[in-house]
C-alpha cells in the first residue's frame, strides 16, 4: 500500500486555525475472480480543515477529489465528487474509500484535493503502479492496516469478504494504539498447491544500521483456495517506536518460500518504558485538564495501590501544592498501567473510586479511604458479603469474602469489619485471613468486648475465643463462608 501526506495552507472561515490541511490518501491492490482492482483510501483530519456554518450549532467541512487513472498520458478511469465531514458543533476527522477495478497494466494514478471553502487551495498527488494479476501462480494483494474491523455482510465501499475494514492512515500507530490489524489476501493456490500451505507473517523492526530484528512472528496454515483472506490483530502495546516492516510470506510445507509482501509502517509508543515518562510532554494528555481538586482526589483514590516504595512520595506531593508534581505523579501511575491508553484506564478506575466514594461514604475522609472502601478498591469486590446488625452482644458487622486470591495465590480469603461506635458507616478493619494484611488472633474477643466474663478462658488478656453461644453468630459465620 503506498501512502501520501497532504499538506494544504488554509485560513478557517468559522473557527480561527494556523495550521495546514492534513490528510492520508493511499491504495491498495487486490484481485477478484474475474478482474484486478485499487482501492483509494482517504482520511481528513478535521482539526486541519475549513469548517463553515450550517445551522446555528453544527458546522461542516468539504474537499473535492478528483481521482484519475491513466496510461500512456491518456486518462481510462476516473472519479469526481464532493466529500464533506459529518455536521457537528466541533471538527472531526472523515474518511472515505473507493474502488477501481482495472485491467492489467501500469498506471498513474493521481489526487487532486481541493478544499470546496477555500478558493485555490488544491494539492495533486501521482504515483506509478503496475498490476499484474494472473490466473496461475499464487500472487498475493497489498497489505491493508486497519484501525478497525467488525463483521458486515451488507454490501458497500467499506466492506470485503464479509468485514468491514476502516484502513489506519498515514501507517503509523501511535502511542494510543495497542493493536495491529491488517488484511492481506492471498490468491491462486488452488492451482499451484493440492495440500496445506503456511502462511507467515513477521513484524520486523529496522535498526538504525538499517538490519531487521523479527519482533513478532506467527503462523497460519490455510487449504488451497482461489482467494484466501488473512484478517490478524496483533498486540502491540510493548512495541517500541520506531521504523517496521510488516511481512507476510506464503510457504509450502517443506517452508519454500512461494510469494511474499511487506509493507512499512511506523509505531510512537512515547511511556512505554517509566524512565521515559520522567521527561514527558504533559500538556497534551489528559492530566492537563485536571484542576487542583480532581488532581488530590485522583491522588488519594491510587493510595492503596500504589508501590510500596511509593507512598511516602505519594503523601509528599499531596500535601505540597506543586500541581506539576501532581500531574507526573498521576501520570505516570496509568501510563504504567496502559502506555498505550492511560486515559482509558484512568476513566474505568476513577467511575468504580467515585461508586465507592458514595457507598462507603462516612464523615470521616472519603469513601475510598475507609477500611471496606480500601479493601474494595485495592482487591476488587468480593464475591460474597454479610452484615450482620442483628448480634445482641456484637456492633454491626461484615464479612466479605474472596473465592479466589490472585495477590497471595490463596482461596477462600476472608476480611470482617465491625462498627464499633455505631456512628454510620464507620466500619473498622478487624481481621483477615490474607497473607500480608491484619491478621488478629484475637478478632472474636475484640468483636465482643462488650461480655468480656464470657471469654473461652479466665485469662481474659490472652482471650483468642469467646464463649460458644447461640447468639454469637460471628465465628460462626466466619468459619462457615
Amino acid at each position: 500500500m503506498k501512502r501520501w501526506l497532504l499538506s494544504l495552507v488554509l485560513c478557517w472561515a468559522s473557527f480561527t486555525l494556523a495550521s495546514a490541511l492534513d490528510a492520508s490518501v493511499s491504495y491498495a491492490k487486490f484481485k477478484s475472480y474475474n478482474q484486478g482492482y485499487v482501492e483509494v483510501y482517504l482520511h481528513i483530519v478535521g482539526s486541519t480543515v475549513n469548517f463553515v456554518t450550517v445551522d446555528s450549532s453544527e458546522y461542516q467541512a468539504g474537499v473535492e477529489i478528483l481521482i484519475l487513472f491513466k496510461q500512456l498520458g491518456q486518462i481510462v478511469k476516473f472519479d469526481k465528487y464532493r466529500l464533506n465531514s459529518p455536521r457537528s458543533p466541533f471538527p472531526m476527522d472523515f474518511i472515505d474509500q473507493r474502488r477501481f477495478g482495472l485491467e492489467n497494466g501500469t498506471y498513474t494514478i493521481e489526487v487532486t484535493v481541493k478544499d470546496l471553502h477555500l478558493e485555490d487551495n488544491t494539492k495533486v498527488f501521482d504515483q506509478v503502479f503496475t498490476l499484474d494479476f494472473e490466473r496461475e501462480k499464487i500472487q498475493q494483494s497489498d497489505i491493508q492496516l486497519l484501525s478497525s474491523f467488525r463483521p458486515d455482510s451488507t454490501s458497500n465501499q467499506y466492506t470485503k469478504n464479509g468485514y468491514y475494514l476502516e484502513s489506519l492512515p498515514f501507517n503509523f500507530y501511535n502511542k494510543n494504539h495497542s493493536q495491529l490489524i491488517f488484511y492481506s489476501e492471498i490468491y491462486n493456490t488452488d492451482q499451484v498447491l493440492d495440500e496445506e500451505f503456511v502462511i507467515r507473517y513477521a513484524v520486523e523492526r529496522i535498526e538504525i544500521n538499517g538490519d531487521t530484528k523479527t519482533v513478532i512472528l506467527g503462523h497460519k496454515k490455510r487449504k488451497p483456495a482461489p482467494i484466501n483472506v488473512l484478517l490478524l490483530q496483533k498486540n502491540i502495546a510493548e512495541l517500541e517506536s520506531g521504523n517496521y516492516n510488516l511481512v507476510v510470506e506464503v510457504r509450502d510445507r517443506s517452508n519454500q518460500l512461494l510469494s511474499s509482501k511487506s509493507l512499512f509502517f511506523q509505531r510512537s509508543n512515547p511511556y512505554l518504558k517509566e524512565k521515559e515518562t520522567l521527561n514527558a510532554d504533559l500538556s497534551h494528555e489528559f492530566v492537563s485538564e485536571l484542576d487542583p481538586e480532581a488532581l488530590d482526589y485522583g491522588l488519594r483514590a491510587i493510595a492503596m495501590n500504589v508501590r510500596e516504595n511509593e507512598v511516602e512520595v505519594l503523601n509528599m506531593v499531596i500535601a505540597n501544592e506543586d500541581l506539576a508534581s501532581k500531574r507526573r505523579f498521576l501520570f505516570s501511575f496509568w501510563v504504567r498501567q496502559n502506555p498505550n491508553n492511560p486515559k482509558l484506564v484512568y476513566d474505568q478506575y476513577m467511575e468504580v473510586a467515585k461508586a465507592i466514594d458514595k457507598l462507603y461514604a462516612s464523615g470521616f475522609g472519603h469513601g475510598f479511604e475507609t477500611d471496606r472502601g480500601y479493601t474494595f478498591m485495592k482487591y476488587g469486590k468480593p464475591n460474597d458479603i454479610v452484615s450482620v446488625d442483628n448480634d445482641p452482644s456484637a456492633p454491626p458487622y461484615e464479612i466479605w469474602v474472596y473465592y479466589e486470591f490472585p495477590v497471595t495465590q490463596q482461596n477462600n480469603v476472608k476480611f470482617i469489619y465491625y462498627n464499633p461506635s455505631l456512628d454510620g458507616g464507620n466500619y473498622v478493619f478487624l481481621h483477615s485471613t490474607a497473607r500480608g494484611e491484619l491478621n488478629n488472633p484475637q478478632w472474636e474477643v475484640e468483636l465482643y468486648r462488650d461480655a468480656p466474663q464470657e471469654g473461652a478462658s479466665a485469662n481474659f488478656i490472652d482471650n483468642t475465643r469467646m464463649l460458644d453461644n447461640t447468639n454469637r453468630m460471628a465465628w460462626r459465620l466466619f468459619n462457615d463462608m
